[in-house]
């Protein structure tokens, strides 16, 4: 069974009732990471234990474009169209240059290499944040190693910096698994998911990028148990409205908090992101696949969504 499981009849005003999901490519391990380039008209995603990122076409070709991928997680696009990329093995966030260019943005906080940086997200102002939990250092979506930090906090940097600029933006002990982010249309506010905890919380962003006023937002996204489903990607639509993935696919969540309903995904779901040319498309990574729904709401516009 997929589809659209509604709560409230506000969930066809985003997305048409009796829309259906339907599988792209299928033949992975575990798929993560999707961003949509809007010149090359593909969606990249990563394919996390199997160490291989790949792109995909809306007609479901399947290119491979990295082997290995250091078990690349979440990624995201600048506005010059630079990749940034969460690396599991490296413990590091870094940028990739259409040129080819690989530099290292963060990979260690207070002397300790960071825990493993796992999704990632740009304001407009070229501000950038990342979720550091440890998934990278378990077996098969990382390499099985020590921590060293000892606690899983969401970093910023700001315009043009890197590593020497890299600040900590939440509490030490505020997240067990700090996992999604995103922002609201207008960047005023920022969400963050924490996925054993099964909660979102938001933050008012300050001028300077620092957050303020932490709270929550959610809770009760399934139980934080993995095999269940749980929140981890999450992005929001030009309306404010909060996509996050949890039990039986991705939860639509109005911006007062109200479940409107889920997508209905017939595998375990890690991420998801719009794309396609009118950014209309959402694919969802799943497990072993790549699934689509058409929306009739598009994302949040991001800088590099031209």
């Amino acid at each position: 069974m997929s589809g659209i499981e509604a709560k409230s009849d506000a969930i066809y005003e985003l997305v048409e009732e009796g829309s259906a999901v339907e599988q792209l490519a299928t033949g992975f391990t575990f798929t993560e990471g999707p961003i949509w380039h809007p010149t090359e008209q593909v969606l990249y995603f990563s394919d996390m234990p199997a160490d291989i990122r790949r792109k995909v076409t809306l007609d479901g070709t399947v290119t491979e474009v990295r082997n290995p991928s250091f078990k690349c997680n979440g990624m995201t696009l600048d506005a010059d169209l630079n990749l940034l990329v969460c690396e599991h093995v490296t413990s590091s966030l870094v940028r990739e240059r259409p040129d080819g260019v690989r530099e290292t943005l963060a990979f260690h906080y207070e002397g300790k290499y960071l825990n493993s940086p796992n999704d990632v997200t740009i304001r407009s102002d070229g501000t950038i944040y990342f979720s550091d939990p440890w998934y990278g250092r378990f077996p098969g979506f990382g390499i099985e190693r020590e921590r060293e930090l000892g606690w899983q906090g969401v970093f910023m940097i700001p315009p043009g910096g890197g590593q020497d600029e890299l600040q900590l933006v939440v509490g030490k002990d505020e997240y067990e698994m700090p996992n999604g982010l995103c922002f609201s249309p207008d960047e005023s506010l920022l969400y963050v998911n924490d996925t054993p905890g099964a909660f979102i919380k938001v933050y008012d962003v300050n001028a300077d990028g620092t957050l303020a006023n932490g709270r929550m937002f959610f809770d009760g996204i399934g139980t934080g148990v993995i095999e269940e489903g749980i929140p981890d990607g999450m992005k929001v639509d030009e309306r404010g409205n909060i996509w996050v993935t949890g039990p039986k696919g991705v939860w639509v969540i109005s911006p007062e908090g109200e479940h409107l309903g889920t997508v209905v995904v017939p595998e375990n779901t890690g991420n998801h992101a719009w794309g396609a040319p009118d950014w209309h498309t959402l694919f969802i990574p799943s497990s072993t696949s790549v699934y689509t729904i058409r929306t009739t709401v598009g994302p949040r516009r991001e800088p590099y969504m031209r």
